[in-house]
């Protein structure tokens, strides 16, 4: 898989800049960042409900292992 190298971010930011214009391009870049933002916080909630969920089933286990004990 190819990797994008700072040259290649470069090119990018070129052309974004050329297509966009100097005036509109910083505020697609703070679209952009609100974009990735809210992406970022979907993916840590997700992170955080499947951790509950495996700690609350690990939970469950042990309370059934210690009823199976006694």
């Amino acid at each position: 898989m190819p990797t994008i190298g700072w040259f290649e971010i470069l090119i990018v930011v070129a052309i974004a800049i050329v297509v966009l214009g100097p005036k509109d391009f910083p505020v697609m870049l703070k679209k952009v960042g609100s974009w990735i933002g809210t992406a970022k916080k979907y993916i840590n909630n997700i992170q955080n409900e499947v951790s509950n969920i495996d700690i609350e089933d690990n939970n469950i286990e042990k309370k059934e292992d210690k009823k199976n004990e006694s």
